[in-house]
Order: C-alpha cells, then sequence, then structure tokens
C-alpha cells in the first residue's frame, strides 16, 4: 500500500488520544492528523472491559476532559458512559473521519535525514500491512497490555469444573444468575464486582490475601446538586466543582503521605461508620500505609450496603488449592463457586507492545527518563500521554496533551523540524517513572518495562497536578535540555 503522510500520528483513541488529537488540532487548526485505534470503536479501556458495573473509579469532574464538561450528574461513571462521553468528544471535534479503526501500529523508525517517522501498522480485519509516515508521533495507548492481562496460575486449578474468568476478557454470554461466585482481588475491579454481581447471584465472595483502603462517596455530588438548583451557568458549575476536587485530591493525598497514622484512624473510621457494629474490620485495615496503593472508592456506600444485606461476603486468606467445586484456603475453609473471577490486575506493555527505532537502532525505553514526563529522552518528535496513578488519569493526560500542542505550535512557528530531550546520566534513578511512588502489583511489575524515573527537574516526576501545570500548560517551551534541529543535520548525542 502507498505511504500515507501526515504531520500527527497518535496511536490510540481511547481517552488519551482523544485529547491528544484535540488539543493538537486547537492548537494547530491547519495540521493533518490521523489517530491510529486497533478496536472497532473509539473509548479504549471503556470499550475493553465489559464485566459488571464497570466504572471509574475517579470523580468524573476530574477524569472528563477539562476541554469539554462532564455533564452527568453521578459522581462515578459507568463504563457505557465513559465510552459514550469520549466517541461524543470525538465527534464534536470532527475527529471521527480521521481515526483509522482496526490498525495495530507494530513498528516505528524515525529518520534524522527526513525528520520524519515511519510507522508500520497492520490491518487486523485483513492482515495487510500499510505504512504511514508522520512529522510527530503521539503515544496515547495508556500503560498496559491489552490482550495478556495479569493472571497468576493457581494450584489445582485445572481440577475446577466452574467458570473461569478474568474481568479484562468479559464473556458476554455469562450469565450469574443464582450462581456462587468468588472475586480474587482486592482492588478497584474486585470492589465493584462485589456489589454489581449480588442482586442476582446467590452469593459472592470477595476473596483477598490483603485488604484494600475503601472510600465511600457519595453518587452525586452535593455541591453540583446546589449549583444546579441555583441554575448557575453548566461551565462555571464545572469549573467550580472540577477546581474543587483537584484541590480534594492533591490535599487528601499530601495529608495522607504526612500523616499515615492520623489518616489510616480517619479511614478506618469511615469504613465502621458504612459498614456498621457487625464488620470484620481485619477484611478492611490493610498493612500498608494510606496511598502506599492507590484507595479504592464505591458509590454510596454500595459494597457496604451488600456486605449488610447478606448477599455478599469477604474472605481475607490465601489460596491453598483450587478444588473441583470451588476453592480450598491455606485456613481450611472451602468457598464453593459456580463462577471464579480472577480479578488478578493488568500486565504492563508501553506504546501497545510496538518496537521502536532511530535511524534504525533500537531504543529500549527502560534506559531513558521522561523529560517533563511526557518526551522520552534521546527519541525525537515523540509524546507518550500517560495520565495520573495517585489522582484522576486525564488531568495529566489533558496537560500532557496540551504540551504536545503547544510544542508543535513552537516548532511551525520557528521552522524546527526536530525536537529532542537529552539528559545526561545524572538525570536517571534506579526507579521506573512509576515504581517509587506506590507499591500495587501492577506498579510494581511496571518497573520492568517503563522508562526511568529522573533525579531533578525537567526529569523528575512529581505527581502533582499544581506542579505539572506550571511546567506543562504556562512555562516557556525552549529549554536547555530540549535540543531543536533541522532534517538532515547532526543528531543529538545519542543517550548512554
Amino acid at each position: 500500500m502507498e505511504r500515507q503522510h501526515v504531520d500527527v500520528l497518535v496511536i490510540g483513541a481511547g481517552i488519551s488520544g482523544i485529547s491528544a488529537a484535540s488539543h493538537v488540532l486547537r492548537e494547530n487548526p491547519g495540521a493533518t492528523l490521523v489517530v491510529l485505534e486497533r478496536r472497532a470503536r473509539v473509548g479504549g479501556t471503556w470499550d475493553l472491559f465489559r464485566y459488571p458495573g464497570i466504572r471509574s473509579d475517579s470523580d468524573m469532574s476530574t477524569f472528563g476532559f477539562g476541554f469539554r464538561p462532564w455533564r452527568g450528574a453521578r459522581i462515578l461513571a459507568d463504563g457505557a458512559e465513559i465510552r459514550q462521553y469520549v466517541e461524543d468528544t470525538a465527534s464534536d471535534g470532527g475527529l471521527l473521519d480521521r481515526i483509522r479503526f482496526g490498525r495495530r501500529a507494530v513498528g516505528a523508525d524515525f529518520s534524522h535525514a527526513t525528520g520524519r517517522w515511519t510507522v508500520e501498522v497492520v490491518d487486523e480485519g485483513t492482515g495487510e500491512r500499510e505504512t504511514y509516515s508522520a512529522g510527530y508521533l503521539v503515544g496515547a495507548t495508556g500503560y498496559y497490555d491489552y490482550d495478556h492481562p495479569y493472571r497468576p496460575d493457581f494450584p489445582g486449578e485445572a481440577d475446577y469444573q466452574g467458570a473461569l474468568v478474568h474481568p479484562q476478557h468479559w464473556p458476554e454470554d455469562l450469565d450469574h444468575t443464582g450462581k456462587r461466585v468468588v472475586v480474587i482481588g482486592s482492588g478497584a475491579t474486585a470492589i465493584t464486582l462485589l456489589p454489581a454481581m449480588a442482586d442476582r447471584a446467590e452469593h459472592v465472595t470477595m476473596l483477598q490475601r490483603s485488604p484494600t483502603y475503601v472510600l465511600a462517596l457519595p453518587e452525586v455530588d452535593p455541591l453540583s446538586f446546589v449549583l444546579q438548583k441555583l441554575r448557575a451557568p453548566a461551565r462555571l458549575t464545572h469549573k467550580v466543582v472540577r477546581a474543587r476536587n483537584i484541590a480534594m485530591q492533591r490535599g487528601s493525598y499530601a495529608f495522607c503521605r504526612a500523616y499515615p497514622r492520623l489518616a489510616r484512624k480517619v479511614l478506618l473510621g469511615l469504613v465502621r461508620a458504612r459498614a456498621g457494629k457487625g464488620v470484620d474490620m481485619r477484611h478492611f485495615s490493610p498493612r500498608y500505609k494510606p496511598w502506599d496503593q492507590r484507595l479504592c472508592v464505591v458509590p454510596g456506600g454500595d459494597l457496604f450496603k451488600v456486605l449488610k444485606s447478606g448477599r455478599a461476603s469477604v474472605a481475607t486468606d490465601h489460596i491453598d488449592t483450587f478444588t473441583a467445586g470451588g476453592i480450598r484456603l491455606k485456613s481450611g475453609r472451602e468457598l464453593r463457586a459456580d463462577i471464579v473471577v480472577t480479578a488478578t490486575g493488568l500486565t504492563v506493555r508501553l506504546m501497545g507492545g510496538m518496537e521502536l527505532t532511530v535511524d534504525g537502532h533500537p531504543v529500549d525505553v527502560t534506559d531513558r527518563v521522561l523529560y517533563k514526563a511526557v518526551l522520552l529522552e534521546g527519541v525525537p518528535n515523540l509524546s507518550l500521554v500517560i495520565g495520573y496513578t495517585n489522582a484522576s488519569w486525564t488531568l495529566k493526560a489533558d496537560l500532557a496533551a496540551g504540551y504536545t500542542a503547544r510544542l508543535l505550535a513552537h516548532m511551525r512557528n520557528h521552522g524546527h523540524d526536530i525536537a529532542t530531550p537529552v539528559a545526561s546520566d545524572a538525570d536517571r534513578s534506579e526507579f521506573s517513572v512509576m515504581g517509587e511512588a506506590l507499591t500495587s502489583g501492577y506498579i510494581a511489575r511496571a518497573d520492568k518495562v517503563m522508562p526511568r524515573q529522573g533525579t531533578r527537574d525537567p526529569w523528575r516526576l512529581w505527581n502533582n497536578y499544581y506542579r505539572d501545570r506550571a511546567m506543562l500548560q504556562d512555562a516557556p517551551i525552549d529549554d536547555s535540555a530540549l535540543r531543536f534541529t533541522e532534517a538532515g543535520a547532526h543528531e543529538p548525542t545519542p543517550a548512554a
């Protein structure tokens, strides 16, 4: 197939990709832009995951795009609503005609001679190969493997005669009505599945090795409700609620990190108040400090309601072995199960697994650091749109997308073809960009595949919205660590 050339090529049409494309076109209205999306619809994560009850685990005023307010009333929205919101954003922004669905990017090479990326793409419907070239490449695929979730092998699972499923690949025809269900896990997915499946199942048990901090939120934001009753303009309501929620997210995180003992007492006290006197706090008392792992939020306390009703329960134990009819625990107790859901997490993979090369030389991203948490050291004309792990993903994705749009406008206005961040060995640490702040399983696994954490600005990742906003939105583009050159010129010194 003939090579197709565009100014900007975005990989991924989920929240990150639609944010990136929207920002780039608003700041660079004459740019040619194409989005490559492996799936058949817009939405990314919110199109892939179809398990019962799937919803956001961040409030929608901050999880929605900053440039397109979320209009729903609920604090946490379900997956179908979010997917439709992302698609509506793409439609309103004129992006749908620019998206090539069913395309998987498998490799990309940057040439200093031409100042362009050449991207090899597979049409997953036909198996045919396509080639795109682009002046600038945006990786907006998130950071996990869509094909292979994290799924440990359990002893004796071959003997189990019931259904064994992972939430990432939920069977459309799975009927849990009247069934006994065991959900293995204690993270956001497991805590969502428990109340969502309890309405029709005979009983649902959440089996966890260790507890997670759980925080109940109202279903509807009281401030939004009041402002709407006062007939405040929708944009004003969005702006006020969003600013308040950003401050609360940042404030609560900082409080938990600074005063972990007090934060623990507060969080566990809120659980006791919600769950009632009969709750066994052993199931809700983690061994780690608050925000060593991400907090799990539940709308309207739905988790505690089904636990009090008796339709669901929590078991904190280790698996000894699967049996024909369920799971035997180390304590000797056996959990009968017609369905076992392994909500055991995700596998981290950057750029959807595509291979990156520069002038034919392979790029090992685990040896590189990120410039301003967006650009990959030593790799020209490439942005990675990665969201927060300690706040709403979209807050950071929007900042990264906005910075990319500003950088492209700067390059166009100054006649630059190539922008390359250049770091020294002293700028990189032993930690990955995800591996120092949180201790969740997938964060620890990410250490082997993600770029390194920097030791100082502009390579240090702070995971702080206010700091990132000043750096990405307000600071000038020109920086001594960012080299601008023209196509055909001598390439910058590569990273060690």
